[in-house]
């Protein structure tokens, strides 16, 4: 069977050779990152210590269970959720967030969160850049109710902080490893 390219020249066609795993690694290293198909956020958002934090959860821990939340911790963490979260977090891996905001912000509006607080392993990629495409949806909805917000430092930050305390899925042994996040 003829392919278009031989009818055209009247050559048959060349075969493709391979590529070689050097090739393959140089084209992924090229690759735009993940979050390049989704424009820059604008918004800046403050970093909330992580004391800040552990009084909210105590404050709400000493409210019971039933009580109102105001606020919401997303770990954003995908691969690398391991070792544990900040307890009660909803983990929403980064590369779903932009998509998903329309429903965060609808949950958190009939919910009454007025803080969504977004980390990663160390606040420093994920967990800011989250927070500021949220930061931007909230804005272009005109809400000044809910407000976006970073964990300083991230779950790494937390764990340096208070161990296991307050965390969910704590595994001590990862943390003690030369691997932890």
């Amino acid at each position: 069977m003829s392919s278009s390219s031989e009818i055209a020249s009247g050559t048959p066609a060349q075969p493709q050779p391979q590529q070689q795993p050097q090739q393959q690694q140089q084209q992924q290293q090229e690759a735009p990152p993940w979050w390049a198909a989704f424009p820059e956020p604008k918004a800046a958002c403050p970093r909330l210590e992580a004391a800040d934090v552990m009084q909210l959860l105590e404050s709400h821990a000493s409210l019971g269970a039933h009580s109102d939340r105001s606020f919401l911790l997303v770990d954003v963490r995908r691969a690398d959720w391991e070792g544990g979260t900040v307890a009660s977090s909803i983990n929403l891996p980064a590369q779903t967030l932009y998509q998903t905001r329309p429903v965060v912000y609808q949950l958190c509006r009939q919910a009454g969160v007025k803080t969504i607080i977004f980390y990663c392993g160390s606040s420093s990629g994920r967990g800011p850049r989250c927070a500021g495409w949220m930061q931007d949806y909230l804005n272009e909805m005109g809400e000044a109710s809910v407000t976006a917000a970073i964990l300083k430092g991230g779950i790494k930050g937390w764990q340096k902080a208070y161990g296991g305390r307050m965390m969910d899925a704590y595994d001590p042994k990862f943390w003690s490893s030369s691997e932890g996040p």
